[in-house]
This record gives structure tokens, C-alpha cells and sequence, in this order.
């Protein structure tokens, strides 16, 4: 369980929210709905720990995660709404640089399986500057392929994607959820049947 208790958080002298509390439990999926400016990407960045709340707490499976940070971190998986992508090198070395990063060990083929079904087959050497948004942000989630973490936080993770990769996406996230994963996801857009069975939070902006 991934849970918020009573969480404030400010941002340029504005309150964002307050008494903010939240649960999200192995094998569900939580669609963060709000305008720009409500703090969903705030949200997001304490529920990860890269940011700390002004009141409250973030717990993993009923551990604070300020003392559990280890074994959180080993289970989270974070994309942000950029794409975290290097545009001097490859989908291949991005991917390999990041991988480095995390301690995480795959191999060249399964790197090649990867952005084979994400649609990049003969791109993975041209550096990522020279891709479209869409296939630059291909490159991005085809981390959520290698990384066997059980929490994903995905921050706008549609942007740029075709309707293909919407429903690639899509597709993931259901068997992750299936597979006893849990998932928080902000978007634009509503999430479809694709997706499975979804719960809705939503954040109001304050004035």
C-alpha cells in the first residue's frame, strides 16, 4: 500500500492542498484528475519523495518512507512529464545509462525486444534529438519494460503518443495491475476500458 495522510503543500506562497489523504493498494490503479495548477505534479513528487510535504507523511506498506527509502526507491518506478532522455545519445544508450543508474542488469537483446515493441525497430542507434515528441517519449516509457517495480508513478505519460501508443500504454498498465502492482496517473485526457478498472482522485485548484 502506497498511502498519503494529511499532506500540505504550498508553492509560491499559495496552498495547493491541505489535509490532503490517500490510499492506493497492490492491484489498483489511481487516475489523478485537476486543471493546471491544482498540484497534481506536486502530488506526485511526494509521493515519490523527491519532494517533502510541509505537514503529513508518505507511507509504504505502513513504513514512512523518509526511514524506508531503500527498499521504497527498489520498488518505484518514477517517469516524469519530460521525457529524462539525453538527446545527444541513442534509445540505446539512454536506455543503458539509465539502467546503470538503477542497478538494474538486462541485456542487449532484451534492450532490442523492448523498443521493438514499442515501435522504434531500426532507431534504436539515431540519437534521440533527431526522433519525434512521440518516439522521444516511447524511449522514456520503455523503461516501465525493464524495471520490476511494483509502484509506477507516471506523470502525463499519454503526451505526444498516437493512438497506438495510447493503447500500448494502456495495455501495460492493465497487466501491471493484474500482476499485483499498484499505479497513480495524471492525464488530460480520460483513461479507456484499456486501461481496466481504474479508481478517480481528483485535485481542485485553490484560489
Amino acid at each position: 500500500m502506497l498511502e498519503a495522510c494529511s499532506l500540505t503543500c504550498s508553492k509560491r506562497d499559495r496552498t495547493l492542498f491541505e489535509g490532503l489523504s490517500l490510499a492506493i493498494n497492490a492491484g489498483e490503479l489511481l487516475y489523478l484528475r485537476g486543471p493546471n495548477g491544482a498540484g497534481k505534479t506536486s502530488l506526485l513528487r511526494l509521493l515519490t519523495g523527491l519532494s517533502e510535504p510541509e505537514n503529513g507523511r508518505i507511507c509504504y506498506n505502513g513504513k514512512d518512507i523518509k526511514h524506508t527509502r531503500a527498499d521504497y526507491f527498489s520498488d518505484l518506478l518514477y517517469l516524469g512529464h519530460k521525457s529524462g532522455t539525453n538527446g545527444s545519445l541513442s534509445a540505446l544508450d539512454n536506455l543503458n545509462f539509465w539502467l546503470a543508474q538503477h542497478d538494474i542488469h538486462q541485456s542487449t537483446e532484451v534492450l532490442y525486444r523492448v523498443l521493438e515493441t514499442i515501435g522504434l525497430v531500426g532507431l534504436e542507434d539515431v540519437p534521440v534529438r533527431y526522433l519525434s515528441a512521440g518516439q522521444q517519449r516511447r524511449v522514456a516509457l520503455s523503461r516501465l519494460w525493464l524495471k520490476p517495480a511494483k509502484v509506477w508513478v507516471l506523470d502525463e505519460p499519454f503526451t505526444a503518443l498516437d493512438s497506438k501508443g495510447i493503447y500500448l500504454l494502456e495495455n501495460l498498465m492493465k497487466q501491471h495491475i493484474q500482476n499485483g502492482g499498484l499505479a497513480i496517473v495524471t492525464s488530460h485526457q480520460p483513461l479507456s476500458e484499456n486501461a481496466g478498472a481504474h479508481r478517480v482522485f481528483d485535485l481542485e485548484y485553490r484560489f
